[in-house]
């Protein structure tokens, strides 16, 4: 006789929990934990390194301003720079942009270009002529950084700057030195500074601009000579 198939259920086995990370890697308490609490664990040399990176990123957040000169010397770790970057990028003082500057000056390779990052997200004035320095440099990736980060700053000097660089440079540094060129023209037109930037914009058209660049450049032009940007 056929065998009559079972009608029992079956049921899965239950998933096993993922095991809880140990507190020394639990950063739900950090969010709660004032500026003071959070400079005391970046100075406790016992605190795991994942706590004070955390640390450093919370202090970014809260806008410590007393967390700077702390922040700053994390700079040259070889783990936590990246953490102190984030921390410094947002606290709105003119000592972060002081800090930044010195470390630029000071530090080699991956952590040089991370901070020259940093004065780019935070567009530091006083950091342009450092910065058209370094595009000369022979480290083309700190060239390359430097360049953009100029370009961000923006103003009459950066454009001067990056204009004198153009024909100076060559490769990937010429490239990028172009492109900054774009961007800086950009923040001269929301500087209100419209005449300079036009020029800016023409002499980008010149033949022995990267061709990517003067086209865009040349679309830059049309676009302010329109009659819904021109100025009456």
């Amino acid at each position: 006789m056929p065998q009559t198939p079972s009608t029992t259920p079956v049921v899965a086995a239950a998933k096993p929990k993922p095991p809880e990370p140990p507190p020394s890697l639990r950063e739900g308490d950090l969010a709660a934990l004032a500026a003071p609490a959070l400079i005391a664990i970046l100075k406790d040399a016992a605190a795991p390194e994942f706590r004070k990176a955390k640390a450093c990123v919370r202090l970014g957040e809260l806008g410590a301003r007393e967390a700077v000169p702390l922040l700053a010397a994390l700079l040259d770790d070889e783990h936590l720079s990246v953490y102190a970057r984030y921390g410094l990028e947002p606290i709105k003082d003119p000592s972060v942009d002081d800090a930044l500057r010195a470390a630029a000056g000071k530090l080699k390779g991956v952590r040089q270009i991370g901070v020259i990052n940093s004065i780019n997200k935070r567009r530091d004035y006083k950091a342009g002529p450092m910065l058209a320095k370094m595009i000369h440099g022979t480290d083309v990736d700190l060239a390359r950084a430097a360049a953009a980060a100029l370009g961000s700053v923006g103003g009459t000097s950066a454009m001067r700057d990056l204009q004198a660089a153009l024909p100076k440079t060559s490769g990937m540094t010429r490239m990028a030195v172009a492109d900054a060129s774009l961007v800086c023209a950009e923040r001269l037109l929301e500087e209100g500074k419209r005449e300079e930037a036009m020029a800016f914009y023409t002499a980008l058209t010149a033949p022995d601009v990267p061709k990517p660049v003067r086209l865009a450049a040349m679309n830059g032009i049309l676009r302010e000579e329109s009659p819904a940007r021109r100025p009456r």
